[in-house]
This record gives structure tokens, C-alpha cells and sequence, in this order.
């Protein structure tokens, strides 16, 4: 077993039903953590220390008492900073929402506190969600716990950051094109983008209402797999505020589904070239899924280059003037780095009604397209990224420039297009010691499968590695 702060949830769950551990001592020691690397982490916006203990406190009078309340009960969670936590500030790391204090919690915080999760606090984010690095006038700048000088990612990159580093035992991001998987990428954690509807994103800013609100996603992340889905498995389910939310009941799959799964490695030249390290860990992957058992070829995906293209098409020249429209006038309250994005985003014409509604249809027949061409392989394993984290502040939306957004994150892009779920999971390194995470693609709601052989793929791989802050 794991000791603090690195313990897994399943591990630490047993502990507290034996009284070996109190949930009282285990929040403490994760506010104690807190404390100690905030200065340098920059993880969190706020915590709320006093609500965590009260309600470790209300735990441990259960436990005593012979209860046992909930299948999270006594463990301490955080949340990204565009997710409601009733009376905590919810800035999405935007001046413009620094007074914003929500009376009512998001349906998935609902979820969490009704198994007996305890919240500790809400983490960094860039303004808006928009960017993969994690740096905002509310907050400033979240580095990597592997390496300070390198970025943790974005836009949940403060909750990959806390996670990996000990200050939470898991937590939930959101996902538009790759914010949760890349920062578990880069910090060498595990994230799961679910399929658009599969988690109920009520309470979540921005809403996912709108002709495009199948983009982005909530989901959680963890240090494991197997604590990856403990958290799926009680935050998944609709909601009526959820226009895309869907009845999928949760699934339970036998380890013996793994043995003779059918198993793509995509080879695709639309989505750039990958570091020598990244292909080695791509290589690692699928031996070890070979050896599990599972049928193991390349697969090449027609049409992904259009993917992209039509994923920025919603991502940048849409949502851009989305934003612009709502700030204008407030431009001097931008952050730098949503001012960039928008530079880039609202380049080219004026959009039209015509142009939009085609784009939709395409990317409807497009998601058809893929499906048929994956047949009958049920997971494609790819890169997250073509490269580890970059270093702080060299990141770009500039199509071709060194650490470019557009040519390095394209193989999550494709998935926020086309609807397709996503995990990231660790597996090997790069030549600066960074963490460099594969990615397992999944058909629509078939997460449950995704995780299964996330769970089978860390075991063989071998024990999580802490980064070394």
C-alpha cells in the first residue's frame, strides 16, 4: 500500500472502514500539503479547509458509530474553478467573474458529496477554459509538479497539478479539446474525457447548452485507473439541466473481456509527428496489450485532417466571437493569453448562418465516417500529445510554431469533434523526465470498457510514479 500523500482511494477506503485511519487526520494531512505547496504549485484558487474538516469530522462520527456513509466517504477531493461549489468563488480564471459566488452546487458535486466525498477546494484554470496552459490574472500561473519550469497543462491544469502532487486524492476537469487528458499528460496522471451526455455538466461554466455544446465535456481525474473509475462511476448519470445527458446505466466488465479485444494503433499523417519518446512509449503500450491478451494492429483513420479543421472551425472562429461578444467592452480586463487566442480565433471572414449549419451536418456524417472505419476494433490506442509538457510560456494557437496548440494537440482534438470518449494514462517518460501518457479511444458510451483496460494496462505497466516536488 501506498503512504501519503500517495495512497489510492481504494486503498485509503479500506483504511478508514478499518479505523486504521480517520477521516479527520486524512484531510488534515492533505490541508497540511496543501499549505506546504501552494507557494510553489500554485494549484488552488480556494480552499476551504474549515467545511473539509467539519465534514471529515461528521465522517468519523459515522464510522464510529458503525456507518459507512457513501463509497467515497472520507476522501478528499478538489474541483476545477468553473464547477459550482455552493459559496466558494467560481472565477473560470476571468476577472470579469471574480466576484461570482454560486448559491447551489453542480449536479456532479452533488453526486460526490452524496457518497461522502469531503471537497477541500477549487483549482487553477486560464480564463475562460482556452488554453492549454494554466495562467490567469485571478491566480497566475500553475507549473508542473515533475519540473517547475515546464507547464502542467490546461485547462484543468490546477486540478492535475493538485492531484499529482498529493495535495487531492482525485477530482473533476472538463474536457473541449483535450483539457483534461493533456494535463494529465503532462503531469502524469489519469484523466477520462466521457462521451458528450455520459456526466451531467450542469453547473458547469460555460454551459454546454447551444448547437455546439456536444464539444465539451466534464470528467474525472485520478492517480489510478481503478480510482478513475470509482469517481466515474458515481458522478456519471443525467440531469434535466443537461440537455445531452443520457440514461446509460453503469456497466460492470470482467477482466476476461481483455483477452482477445480487438485493438487499434492509429497511424494517422494528419496528426503530426510525435517525439522518439512518444513513440516509444506507444510501443510499450501495445506490448504490454498484446501480452494481456488482446489482439493488437495498425489502424489508419481516413479524414482526420478535416476533423481538425472542423474542430477549430467550433473552437476557435465560433466560440471566439461568442466571447467577443460578450466582452466587449471589458477588453482591458483580458488575460494575455485569452487575448491571444482570440487574435488567432478571429482571424479570417465573417461568419454566416450558412457556413455554420454546414459545418454541423459535416461533422454528423464525418463521426459516421470514423465509426465505420474503426469496425471492428472496440479501442484505438494513440498519443495525447506529439510532445511532453512545454515549458512555461511557449505555448500558442499559431498553426506551425514551436509548442503550437493546433499541430501538437491534435490527437485529442479529433475526439471533442466527433464525440468519442478519451483516456489518459500514464506510461512512460521524455528525455527531461517528464511524464508522457498514452491514449485509449473508445466507441460512444463505452467508458466502462475504456477503463477496464486502463486498470489491466497500469497493472502490467507496474506502480504509479510520484513526481519529485
Amino acid at each position: 500500500m501506498a503512504a501519503f500523500p500517495y495512497s489510492t482511494i481504494a486503498e485509503t477506503t479500506e483504511r478508514l472502514k478499518k479505523k486504521e485511519i480517520s477521516p479527520v487526520e486524512l484531510v488534515q494531512a492533505h490541508l497540511r500539503r496543501i499549505e506546504a505547496l501552494q507557494p510553489r504549485l500554485n494549484a488552488f484558487v480556494h480552499v476551504d479547509g474549515e467545511s473539509a474538516l467539519a465534514r471529515a469530522r461528521a465522517t468519523e462520527s459515522a464510522i464510529l458509530r458503525g456507518e459507512f456513509p457513501g463509497v467515497l466517504a472520507g476522501i478528499p477531493l478538489s474541483m476545477k474553478s468553473n464547477i459550482d461549489v455552493a459559496g466558494w468563488p467560481c472565477p473560470a480564471g476571468s476577472l470579469l467573474r471574480k466576484d461570482y459566488v454560486p448559491s447551489t452546487n453542480a449536479v456532479l458535486v452533488e453526486r460526490l458529496e452524496a457518497q461522502g466525498a469531503i471537497l477541500l477546494g477549487n483549482t487553477n484554470v486560464p480564463e475562460f477554459l482556452m488554453s492549454y496552459e494554466t495562467d490567469s490574472l485571478i491566480q497566475g500561473k500553475t507549473p508542473n509538479p515533475w519540473n517547475l519550469d515546464y507547464s502542467a497543462g490546461g485547462s484543468s491544469g490546477g486540478e492535475a497539478a493538485a492531484i499529482a502532487s498529493g495535495c487531492s486524492m482525485g477530482g473533476v476537469g472538463s474536457d473541449g479539446g483535450g483539457s483534461i487528458r493533456a494535463p494529465a499528460h503532462a503531469c502524469g496522471i489519469c484523466g477520462l474525457k466521457p462521451t458528450p451526455g455520459r456526466v451531467a455538466a450542469t453547473g458547469h461554466f460555460p454551459p454546454g447548452s447551444g448547437a455546439f455544446g456536444w464539444l465539451g465535456v466534464v470528467g474525472p481525474l485520478a492517480r489510478t485507473a481503478t480510482d478513475l473509475r470509482l469517481l466515474f462511476e458515481v458522478i456519471a448519470g443525467p440531469d434535466p439541466g443537461d440537455a445531452r445527458s443520457v440514461p446509460v446505466p453503469i456497466r460492470k466488465i470482467s477482466p476476461e473481456r481483455i483477452r482477445g479485444l480487438r485493438v487499434g494503433i492509429l497511424d494517422s499523417s494528419a496528426l503530426g509527428t510525435a517525439t522518439p519518446e512518444t513513440t516509444e512509449t506507444m510501443r510499450k503500450a501495445a506490448s504490454l496489450l498484446t501480452g494481456l491478451g488482446c489482439v493488437v494492429e495498425i489502424i489508419q483513420l481516413q479524414k482526420l485532417d478535416r476533423a481538425i479543421e472542423l474542430w477549430w472551425f467550433f473552437f476557435g472562429p465560433v466560440i471566439g466571437r461568442l466571447i467577443r461578444k460578450n466582452v466587449r467592452g471589458k477588453e482591458n480586463l483580458l488575460s494575455p493569453g485569452l487575448q491571444a487566442y482570440l487574435e488567432v480565433g478571429l482571424q479570417g471572414p465573417e461568419l454566416t448562418l450558412e457556413s455554420f449549419m454546414d459545418a454541423c451536418s459535416e461533422r454528423d456524417l464525418l463521426r459516421a465516417d470514423v465509426m465505420r472505419q474503426i469496425g471492428e476494433n472496440r479501442i484505438v490506442l494513440s498519443p495525447v500529445s506529439s510532445e511532453p509538457a512545454f515549458p512555461n510560456g511557449a505555448g500558442n494557437f499559431i498553426a506551425g510554431a514551436p509548442h503550437s496548440f493546433r499541430d501538437t494537440m491534435r490527437y485529442c482534438q479529433w475526439l471533442n469533434l466527433l464525440g468519442f470518449p478519451g483516456l489518459s494514462l500514464p506510461m512512460g517518460e521524455s528525455k527531461e523526465k517528464l511524464p508522457i501518457n498514452v491514449q485509449l479511444i473508445g466507441r460512444p458510451y463505452d467508458e466502462e470498457l475504456l477503463l477496464a483496460v486502463a486498470e489491466a494496462l497500469e497493472g502490467a505497466r507496474g506502480p504509479w510514479q510520484a513526481p519529485p516536488i
